[in-house]
């Protein structure tokens, strides 16, 4: 035999309420900034303000370390 209890908080209510409609509120502002490319604001943080973009010359340290990890294997196994 079993009883069922049935207790309602009215706190966590009112506090699921406020966070529903918090999270709404920042969702139609997200939509209205469709236009931007990067939505997530991770330019405007504290962590990268002051960080540089990579160049159109960023390719040029892929083929270096490329070469350089070539060039060991081809001394390792020579």
């Amino acid at each position: 035999m079993g009883v069922i209890v049935n207790k309602q908080n009215t706190n966590k209510d009112e506090l699921s309420k406020r966070i529903d409609e918090d999270l709404k509120a920042k969702q139609v502002g997200s939509e209205e900034i469709e236009g931007n490319p990067d939505p997530d604001f991770a330019d405007d943080s504290e962590y990268v303000k002051n960080m540089k973009k990579t160049s159109k010359f960023g390719w040029v340290w892929i083929v270096l370390i490329v070469l350089a990890v070539i060039s060991i294997i081809s001394i390792v196994f020579i």
